[in-house]
């Protein structure tokens, strides 16, 4: 039964997370409202879903939307999408701060976010870093409850063509069943086992920080109430 309380709040909702995310929460029918802050309207109609296209210069327009009950956070770029490492920073880092810390002021009971794998502040390389930087401000900002997922390659179908994606998801293909044991964090894992278990921890009643590897989000949600997840 739908629980006429609960409101979600998606922001990415375009990407390969977010959209297979949007898909599961309108199944699971657990939400009487589930907002999208887009920055382009999308083809999706839904009696629960609303749309609202944003520009995220100015994300403090839409403060009132973050009275939600959860915050999904699934935004993210590449540097070559983005072209510099300002307006990468501002996707991966800014914008979702300034959400967790509209989530706060606004009184959301969970923030969910999708960082990386290998996120660390004080990495050599630039997209690890920025990933890092991002969970520290989001753990200093000390939130009622918050979710971080650290997924491996994402597997799924891209609305664009990435060449050196596109390679690396064939060879996880063959790679996967070899990477066990300690290297089984390394694993590709698909878009839509990393959107389950954001809807999953979301129905937990966990407050505090959370970090879910990407090997612990395969095993969190190998099947679920909506039948076998693919692998």
């Amino acid at each position: 039964m739908k629980n006429h309380h609960k409101t979600a709040l998606v922001l990415g909702a375009t990407g390969l997370v977010g959209s297979e995310l949007v898909k599961l929460l309108i199944e699971q029918h657990n939400y009487e409202k589930i907002l999208l802050l887009i920055r382009n309207k999308i083809s999706l109609e839904h009696d629960s879903v609303e749309q609202y296209v944003v520009d995220f210069e100015r994300l403090s327009q839409y403060k009132e939307l973050f009275k939600a009950s959860h915050i999904f956070c699934c935004l993210g770029t590449t540097i070559k999408k983005a072209k510099t490492k300002m307006a990468f920073r501002k996707v991966d880092y800014l914008y979702p701060v300034e959400a967790a810390g509209f989530s706060k002021e606004m009184g959301a009971e969970k923030y969910l976010i999708v960082t990386a794998m290998g996120a660390n502040s004080k990495s050599r390389f630039f997209y690890n870093q920025v990933k890092g930087e991002v969970e520290e401000a989001l753990i200093h900002l000390d939130l009622s409850s918050l979710h971080i997922f650290r997924p491996s390659l994402l597997l799924g179908n891209r609305e664009e063509f990435r060449f050196a994606e596109k390679a690396a998801e064939k060879a996880s293909g063959v790679l996967n069943p070899l990477l066990v044991g300690p290297l089984r964090p390394y694993r590709g894992i698909h878009a839509k086992k990393v959107a389950a278990a954001m809807a999953v921890v979301a129905e937990s009643t966990k407050t505090g920080n959370h970090v879910y590897l990407s090997n612990e989000i395969d095993r969190m949600v190998g099947f679920s109430s909506w039948g076998p997840v693919e692998k």
